[in-house]
């Protein structure tokens, strides 16, 4: 288990959220006891029991709801002067801020109903039931005085209503995931649901209501964030035109052309007809946070769906157009996003539109990251040279409503600027880390030095440990929307795009795939058993990486596009995914499910700084030490074999202990024999993963790992990886 710092400044923090909660719980409960207590009064008929109740009832239900709502406000405005004082708010605290002010205004209400209104025509009520009680006639005033203060206090329980939602709102509290603890999937909203298979009613397939129904499905799955491909209002019917082999029309189907900023998809809410397309993304959002799973969007701020010169008139350069878009000194449009134009992002005016769309995003909706498509464009100035201090870049760094959202940076271009490694990143900006994708599809293949593989395992050190970045910095994937899925990575040598209408000609062809001796489907067993084996090889290479791991909606069950590898332009199979699937690969989605489980377990996989190659915590071992088929060796000539040994008392920096875990990859086309580093004095090593097994025993669930039988060495077959832990 990871420490919690309780006596920290965010301990301090979490200790006032819950306090406030709790003295609200309080002082609305005793409203409502104290309403209970006056119902019992005027149903009481005997004036003695009726006076004898009320002087000891109410005063105790008002004490309590007297200094249950003064802390209640008092640790409220607490917590939102600390969070002020600390440097701004970040995604929820402006909630926190609006609900605590608006549960202020709303306990003024009742306060001033209770001891102006209330309690005065109380007070007279019990003089004339004492007067009663003693044989004396009741006051003649008495019974209006009760009807005003029955009229009161039922006006105080409906105000008490929204006080409930609002405290309620307020306990929406940000999940705050570290970086390093993430697992991140990638998807499509529409394409997640819409086929058929998926089970769901028809009414809510490939919409937000969907994606909801099917959260129970990502928490088995183990994930902790999805990433929404563009959600922002497009033009589906952008460039649209007839499929060349079926007639049927294709569309821009990704969304990757932005029309609206500030505005949901209408078309992804099974409410859009009726405008609700916001509430149901939001509704969607707080489900998944209330399941531990955060949201990134995808957004486009590279250029906008007006073209080129040849493009529409939607807004931008209707407005102002030599403000918004980089133009040559001709009047041309740059085109370094290879849509037609590319967004003077760098312009104040322009900065201030990308700032504000985040702001409200991340303020209305609780968004908690944004992956920046083609970033690389957001660092050009208005002539499309890179700047070396990019003020937009600068600016959402160090944005304080934007203070805790993950900031991803696609970092390329179209137009050739390629920044892996040295994108801008003022200490917050992460990195699809497109070297992690080329280097891992290449071992695959065993077409690559093991030394760059090295590099990918430990979290890239060689591009981000020079600059001071930590291992988090690495989005790892080696596979996403854009490109071949891994089914198809592991089933295709060249790209098929016919279906789009383009001759072939676009998306890329430098795939580093192999179709493992057949291109596309077969039904040869020995083929389908490799590919089989090659994706989960690829899986549990990204699972035990430092870094952030990202997998691609489907790749835990075989999705496959047909060794298509730019569907921009389908709303059909090509993009949905088949629900049929997992009936079809089982053995796939259980060896995903289990190494996200086993990479969520230990802690020794999710460092938050860079190894330092040396044992620095006195355990006998190095954090980190490479081996190859013979322990304590590793062969860097090689290309194929490679093995590493983690420290579990390393583990976050020596903090935390966790087991010690031996990896070892065999990309050969042959058998090899791997000589294994002896395991810690009283410890044994356990078979978490052998992909060279067969399905169930190629993974266990984690603290269920059988013994090793030979504790000195083990034969890996061609072609497969085995995870050990101790």
């Amino acid at each position: 288990m990871e420490r919690f710092a309780l006596f920290s400044f965010d301990g301090l923090m979490l200790i006032l959220r819950w306090l406030h909660l709790f003295f609200g719980v309080i002082w609305i409960g005793h409203l409502y006891y104290f309403n209970f207590v006056q119902g019992a009064f005027f149903a009481e008929t005997d004036p003695s029991t009726k006076s004898n109740a009320i002087q000891k009832l109410v005063p105790r239900a008002l004490w309590w709801f007297r200094w249950g709502a003064m802390y209640t406000f008092l640790t409220g405005l607490l917590y939102v002067g600390l969070k002020g004082h600390q440097g701004g708010f970040g995604i929820y605290e402006t909630s926190w801020g609006l609900a605590i002010l608006t549960g202020a205004s709303l306990g003024t209400l009742m306060w001033a109903n209770v001891w102006f209104i209330i309690w005065p025509n109380q007070k007279i009520v019990i003089a004339s039931a004492t007067q009663a009680a003693q044989g004396g006639k009741p006051l003649a005033h008495a019974a209006a005085s009760a009807n005003r203060a029955s009229i009161a206090s039922r006006t105080n329980t409906l105000f008490s209503i929204p006080m409930l939602f609002f405290m309620a709102t307020a306990s929406h509290l940000p999940l705050e995931i570290s970086p390093e603890d993430q697992i991140v999937y990638e998807m499509h909203v529409r394409s997640f649901t819409k086929d058929p298979s998926s089970g769901i009613r028809e009414k809510v397939r490939g919409t937000f209501a969907g994606i909801k129904e099917k959260i129970p499905y990502l928490k088995e799955l183990g994930v902790n964030a999805i990433e929404l491909m563009p959600i922002y209002e497009f033009d589906e019917f952008e460039n649209s035109r007839p499929n060349p082999e079926t007639g049927e029309l294709l569309l821009n189907y990704w969304g990757y052309s932005t029309v609206g900023f500030f505005a949901p998809k209408a078309g992804y809410a099974a409410t859009g007809k009726l405008g609700m397309q916001g509430d149901e993304f939001k509704a969607l959002v707080k489900e998944l946070h209330k399941n531990g799973i955060e949201v990134i969007l995808d957004v486009v701020f590279n250029h906008t769906a007006e073209g080129n010169e040849n493009g529409p008139y939607i807004s931008y350069r209707g407005i102002d157009n030599k403000t918004y878009y980089m133009l040559t000194p001709e009047g041309y449009y740059f085109n370094f996003s290879g849509t037609g134009n590319t967004l003077n992002c760098n312009n104040p005016v322009v900065r201030g539109m990308v700032l504000d769309c985040l702001r409200y995003w991340a303020s209305e909706y609780h968004i908690d990251g944004f992956r920046f498509d083609l970033a690389a464009i957001l660092g050009r100035d208005p002539l499309g040279y890179p700047l070396a201090n990019p003020p937009l870049l600068e600016s959402l760094a160090f944005d304080p409503i934007l203070a805790k959202c993950k900031l991803i940076a696609e970092a390329w271009d179209a137009g050739g600027l390629y920044q892996v490694g040295s994108f801008p990143a003022y200490g917050r900006w992460a990195e699809w880390n497109g070297k992690y994708r080329d280097t891992i599809r290449k071992f695959l293949k065993g077409d690559t030095s093991v030394g760059a593989v090295a590099q990918r395992l430990m979290g890239s050190p060689d591009l981000y440990a020079p600059s001071g970045r930590v291992p988090a910095t690495s989005i790892n994937f080696i596979s996403c929307h854009d490109g071949f899925t891994l089914m198809d990575i592991v089933s295709y040598n060249y790209k098929h795009n016919e279906a789009n209408g383009e001759n072939n000609n676009d998306g890329g062809n430098d795939n580093d795939s192999w179709n493992c001796g057949w291109e596309g489907s077969t039904d040869d067993i020995g083929i389908n058993t490799l590919r089989h084996r090659q994706i989960k090889n690829a899986i549990a290479m990204l699972m035990v990486s430092q870094g952030v791991p990202m997998i691609l909606m489907g790749d835990e069950v075989g999705r496959t596009k047909f060794g298509n590898n730019n569907t921009y332009c389908h709303d059909n199979h090509l993009n949905w995914l088949d629900w049929s699937l997992f009936d079809k690969n089982p053995d796939l989605f259980q060896f995903f499910k289990n190494c996200i489980a086993f990479r969520k377990a230990h802690p020794v996989l999710r460092n938050p700084n860079h190894f330092q190659n040396r044992d620095y915590v006195g355990s006998g071992y190095p954090d980190i030490s490479w081996h190859g088929t013979k322990a304590w060796f590793a062969d860097w000539s090689s290309n194929h074999t490679i093995a590493f040994l983690l420290c579990g008392k390393h583990a976050k920096q020596g903090q935390v202990e966790d087991n010690y875990i031996y990896v070892a990859m065999n990309m050969h086309w042959e058998t090899h024999w791997f000589e294994i580093p002896g395991a810690p004095a009283g410890k044994q090593w356990k078979i978490f993963a052998n992909t060279g097994a067969n399905s169930p025993e190629d993974s266990w669930s984690p603290g269920n790992e059988p013994i090793l039988e030979n504790q000195s060495g083990l034969l890996l077959r061609d072609r497969s990886v085995v995870i050990l832990v101790a």
